[in-house]
């Protein structure tokens, strides 16, 4: 067999598994068309008049804009509990002591002293719980897509219609510091922006600080109306500590006071909005969807009152993406086309009039807005892609139906209207809590194909090449120690568990190496799977080492010489390597039997990840164990896949750098056998008579010569 050949054919079977892979992926991480519609104020979301007036006209789009300055603060990993104060479980106790808690109390004083100007909620995010992705989520008010996950370090543009690309487009003056992964999402987009990188998550304070120096001045200038600030020492003091570390109560007290400061500058025309992008977990990481990855602070204040009443004892619990249609309403602005958020409906109340009906109206209006919007998001993209579930977006379009000509009827008569207000505003929020249930369900879909090319490349017949067979039960071992040394090196397939320290790893900390440390990562996380993929044509010396053992079984012991000469071609049968000598066709196909047989028990470990997150795709914990540890190993399998590759690729070279020495070893012997054939005849001839079974004394010597040499080359 061709060398060229064994390594051709294992790249095809490798493609049949990446096939595999491609088509189950496509079907089951979140996917979603992206539409590159965007809103106008010159189109209205949907028929009927629009709410006060609002005709297009500057500060009046789809509704009368409430501020005309905005103060964005993202504080990365905020998680809900920091934000919150010490307080005793039971009536009588003392409070809980954590490093973190309460050390935002300037929050928990303008809630108490300005009930009607704050509120606290807990934003919920949509796993994964990572940078990237939350901030489209932030921007656009759509579902972040899993896939997305792997390129959290390489941002690419948003194409999707979002808040920044809708204030830049109505003249706002749009200022932004920290995080330059903004940078990514919205190049070109910031009137003033100041930078800085994000990767390294050792360092807590450079970011930060570097925003503090020119947050104020900018806030005291007139040069801005939308400033947005990313502070990442939160984030970063979880990866290089935990939640429990000191250090996060001094960035937690950093934060707060940078707050204060922010309110003492703040006009009556601006709105302050303090948000974390996700959560942590105890350990400090993110991206997967527990309790603590999902929980977000969301605080929201204005020096006017902005609430009918003042906050409930619980925080409520808000999807995250819920503020994008609000802020869009509130300054003026169209909701993102592909936003599927729902406004936070009591920051629209009329506080001036003191009537409740009036209040509940006007948070009707901004729920039909809203609900408008995402009906014609709905109508577009059912019309582009069809993985929506048909009977589910029927439902939901009878019922914005229903809760549209409620909504028409309470403004034509306004007879009876506290009983038409009742069943609107339950009927549009229902509405909109059932697309983002229906989006989330529909874009998640299942696909078996990936078992057809498993069984498909799994049927390749396997040959038998002789004395080179290595035993299931070694590749079998084989490939479970590598899994092993997976997990005995402190590494787990889950995403927070990734070790970015590696990425530092004779780097400086002053200089931008992002794909060296991308490489540096995946090369710490899949160290074992490479290390026994390149190292597996060593298992052909399986059968050579059983066959040396049971040999020297067979040996007699010293003295039994009559025996020994009775079997002469026992003592001279060639071992181990020399066998490649006899038959090197057979050692090529070796090669290629023992490369399918490590694929195959590849493959069956990802089909045992494919067949669970296929049983178990609507778990609870799907998107947190069952599609990470797919994602592991489907990489696992393409990293093993290429250096298995590899590893037969340097085994065949070696083989045949030694085979070519050896022919010419071959040839040097056989000259200096011809020149000493005329001494070897004579003694051969009385030899034979003698013994004939027996070589002459001179072809042994040179048999054993050449032999030796041959082993002193190979080691």
């Amino acid at each position: 067999m061709q060398k060229i050949s064994v390594l051709l054919f294992l790249a095809w079977v490798s493609f049949l598994f990446y096939a595999g892979i491609a088509l189950f992926t496509s079907g089951f991480l979140l996917t979603r068309w992206e539409l590159t519609n965007h809103s106008s104020c010159q189109e209205p979301p949907g028929p009927g008049a629009l709410p006060w007036g609002g005709r297009g006209e500057p500060g009046a789009c789809w509704m009368a804009s409430r501020f005309s300055r905005l103060v964005l603060v993202v504080i990365d990993a905020l998680r809900f509990d920091f934000a919150q104060p010490q307080r005793s479980p039971v009536s009588g106790e003392p409070p809980v002591s954590l490093p973190f808690l309460g050390k935002m109390g300037f929050l928990q004083r303008l809630l108490e002293s300005q009930p009607h100007h704050a509120r606290l909620y807990q934003a919920k995010a949509d796993p994964p719980t990572t940078t990237m992705q939350r901030l489209k989520a932030l921007t656009t008010g759509s579902l972040p897509t899993f896939v997305d996950a792997g390129s959290n370090f390489a941002s690419s543009a948003i194409v999707e219609d979002n808040l920044i690309k809708q204030l830049s487009s109505t003249g706002r003056r749009v200022v932004f510091m920290g995080d330059e992964t903004w940078n990514d999402l919205f190049p070109g987009v910031f009137s003033q922006a100041l930078f800085f990188p994000s990767f390294n998550v050792r360092d807590l304070e450079t970011v930060d600080n570097g925003i503090m120096k020119h947050l104020y001045p900018t806030m005291d200038s007139d040069e801005w109306d939308v400033l947005i600030t990313h502070f990442l020492g939160v984030d970063h003091c979880g990866h290089k500590h935990d939640p429990y570390h000191p250090e996060m109560a001094k960035k937690l007290t950093q934060m707060d006071k940078m707050i204060q400061g922010l309110v003492k500058r703040l006009k009556n025309d601006t709105l302050l909005v303090v948000t974390g992008d996700h959560g942590m977990t105890i350990s400090g990481n993110h991206g997967g969807e527990s309790e603590l990855e999902t929980s977000a602070a969301l605080f929201l204040y204005s020096p006017r009152a902005l609430f009918p009443s003042a906050p409930a004892e619980e925080p409520e619990i808000i999807p995250q993406i819920s503020l994008v249609p609000t802020l869009a309403l509130l300054l003026g602005l169209p909701i993102p086309f592909g936003n599927i958020g729902e406004v936070i409906a009591e920051v629209f109340s009329e506080i001036e009039d003191s009537q409740p009906r009036f209040s509940a109206l006007a948070q009707a209006s901004a729920l039909h807005l809203n609900a408008q919007q995402v009906s014609r998001f709905l109508h577009t993209y059912s019309a582009t892609a069809q993985d929506l579930q048909v009977q589910e977006l029927h439902r939901l379009q009878k019922l914005f139906s229903k809760a549209s000509a409620d909504y028409q009827r309470l403004l034509q008569s306004p007879q009876g209207a506290e009983a038409v207000l009742q069943t609107v505003i339950p009927e549009l929020q229902q509405f909109l809590r059932g697309v983002r249930a229906m989006c989330i369900e529909s874009w998640a879909r299942f696909s078996l194909s990936f078992l057809l090319l498993h069984l498909l490349a799994a049927g390749i017949p396997i040959t038998t090449p002789g004395p080179f067979t290595v035993p299931w039960h070694a590749v079998f071992a084989w490939a479970l120690m590598a899994t092993q040394t997976f997990y005995t090196t402190g590494h787990q397939p889950v995403f927070s568990a990734i070790q970015w320290h590696a990425a530092f790893v004779g780097v400086s900390e002053s200089r931008d190496f992002t794909w060296l440390s991308a490489f540096l990562v995946g090369a710490n996380t899949f160290a074992s799977h490479i290390l026994f993929a390149v190292g597996c044509p060593l298992l052909l010396l399986w059968p050579f080492l059983c066959e040396n053992q049971g040999s020297q079984k067979r040996r007699q012991p010293p003295g039994n010489e009559a025996e020994a000469r009775v079997r002469p071609e026992e003592e001279q049968e060639p071992r181990m390597e020399m066998r490649l000598r006899d038959a090197p066709h057979h050692f090529s196909a070796a090669l290629l039997q023992l490369g399918l047989k490590y694929l195959f028990v590849l493959g069956i470990q990802i089909l045992a990840c494919v067949l669970a997150a296929s049983i178990l795709r609507r778990h609870l914990l799907v998107w947190k164990v069952f599609a990470p540890k797919f994602i592991f190993e489907a990489m696992g399998f393409i990293v093993s896949s290429v250096g298995l590759c590899l590893g037969i690729a340097l085994v065949m070279r070696v083989d045949g750098a030694v085979s070519s020495w050896f022919r010419q070893l071959v040839l040097t012997q056989q000259k200096a056998g011809e020149q000493s054939s005329l001494v070897c005849t004579g003694a051969g001839s009385s030899a034979r008579k003698a013994q004939p079974h027996l070589l002459p004394p001179c072809s042994q010597d040179l048999l054993a010569s050449g032999t030796s040499l041959f082993y002193n080359s190979r080691s």
